[in-house]
């Protein structure tokens, strides 16, 4: 008996620990922290970024001599020349060559120094490009964070429609009892609780697919128990609404990636037009190389007296190796002359590119002063659009609220009142609708304020 008690507790205690795993729930701050470290596209980001940084790598090695090693090995059978002594002779002659040669760029038009200097340029591109991303994620991550608080609420509000029906209903059935009102009545509210329900299915699959689009940016495999915090305050923390559009901008212009982005990318174009150039000039190359051989040579020069071949003995292999090697250094002078016009039209390629980079910045500039201002005028129509909802539900409520007691002194028939109660939900719908329409577009004015929903660790 004992046993078994011991076994309830200790099933108890794993249910107990299985609920609270289950009831974990999720801040705005812990979903994008943990879409900033997971998310699969910041994490391809990283990895260009670490693409920019071997770049310059490669880059630096061009400042740096080549240094190559070379050896051979090769077998001549036959009537041949010795590579040695230069003696056409029938012999067989294995052949040993090693050497080492080094090169140094001395000037190649400044080339190397502008790869090297777009090179850093990259690294930066690529390290806003990554900021960008993020801060892309962290918007996205918000808007899914609201949306899934829109439709918990827009759930609960169609449960307790629900509630408020089916105690309708009970109390209606009395009525028809007493005679208070017709039978026909319940028929409508019986349809009426149907719809409820429909509702409530739609209500659940909506939190459900909003659900599982913010736990596919969070990279979560598991999403069934996946919730968040119900923070549903209306405020406006940082008092961006008291900030002129103008202010916004300015701020926006010193703050958001998507400048800079563009003002490294036509610094990088200008890096392009003066590699490109470079071309045009003459490089000076400094070389240097090492060899030496040696041949091992089967070379007949009669018989001895029982008959046997007797050959020419050659001189040990480390003596010629000593003997044979040589030191070669110079100069290597190279002047364009004529290249097809391909120097040319790569320069000019690239002063396209570069005027292509300086219509984006602009662009990128105009877009951000428009976009700044919509946002502004967004926020500012949510908030009339919030403010005029909640006035409205207010008196649909007084108007509900009236319409019932008519209705209950038997002074009201049910598809009235059900019109008074459909435009009561329709207000509630409303007011959960621009509330969180509102929250989205007060994060999106902190954004190009420079307010980060969680501070950015930069590379």
């Amino acid at each position: 008996m004992k046993k078994i008690n011991y076994i309830n507790i200790a099933l108890f205690l794993l249910l107990g620990f299985s609920s609270q795993a289950q009831t974990k729930v999720w801040t705005l701050e812990e979903c994008v922290r943990y879409a900033l470290e997971n998310n699969i596209t910041i994490k391809n980001s990283e990895l260009d970024l670490k693409n920019a940084d071997i770049d310059k790598k490669d880059a630096f090695g061009s400042y740096l001599p080549t240094v190559n090693g070379s050896a051979s090995h090769s077998w001549n059978i036959g009537r041949n020349v010795n590579p040695v002594t230069n003696i056409a002779t029938t012999q067989t002659t294995q052949y040993s060559q090693v050497g080492i040669g080094s090169g140094v760029d001395i000037y190649k038009g400044l080339q190397n120094q502008n790869t090297y200097r777009r090179a850093k340029l990259a690294i930066i591109a690529s390290q806003y490009q990554l900021l960008k991303i993020q801060e892309d994620v962290s918007l996205n991550v918000a808007n899914a964070f609201l949306q899934i608080l829109s439709f918990k609420e827009d759930l609960k509000v169609k449960k307790e429609q629900l509630s408020i029906d089916e105690k309708r209903l009970k109390r209606s059935e009395e009525m028809v009892t007493a005679g208070t009102i017709p039978r026909g009545d319940l028929f409508d509210l019986k349809a009426t609780i149907a719809t409820d329900k429909q509702n409530i299915t739609v209500s659940e699959n909506n939190l459900l697919i909003s659900k599982l689009s913010l736990a596919q940016l969070l990279q979560l495999k598991e999403f069934a128990d996946f919730d968040v915090v119900d923070d549903t305050n209306v405020t406006d923390e940082n008092n961006i609404m008291s900030q002129k559009p103008i202010d916004i901008y300015n701020k926006a212009k010193e703050t958001r990636t998507e400048l800079k982005l563009a003002q490294t990318n036509l610094e990088i174009a200008e890096k392009n037009v003066a590699i490109a150039k470079g071309a045009y000039q003459p490089t000076l190359r400094g070389v240097y190389s090492f060899g030496t051989s040696a041949s091992y040579s089967h070379i007949l020069s009669g018989v001895d007296g029982a008959g046997n071949p007797t050959y020419v003995a050659a001189d040990p292999i480390f003596d010629q190796f000593s003997d044979n090697k040589g030191h070669n250094f110079g100069l290597q002078l190279s002047v364009p002359i004529f290249n097809g016009f391909s120097v040319r039209n790569n320069v000019e390629r690239n002063k396209v590119s570069l005027e292509k980079s300086k219509i984006d910045l602009e662009q990128k500039s105009l877009d951000l002063q428009r976009n700044v201002y919509t946002a502004f005028t967004d926020a500012k129509g949510a908030l009339n659009t919030y403010e005029s909802a909640t006035i409205t539900l207010e008196a649909r409520q007084q108007s509900y609220n009236y319409s019932k007691e008519k209705y209950d002194v038997g002074l009201m028939n049910s598809f009235d009142f059900t019109q008074t109660q459909t435009l009561l939900a329709n207000a509630q719908s409303d007011v959960i609708r621009t509330k969180y329409e509102y929250m989205f577009r007060i994060k999106i004015l902190e954004f190009y304020f420079g307010i980060p929903i969680v501070p950015i660790i930069k590379n």
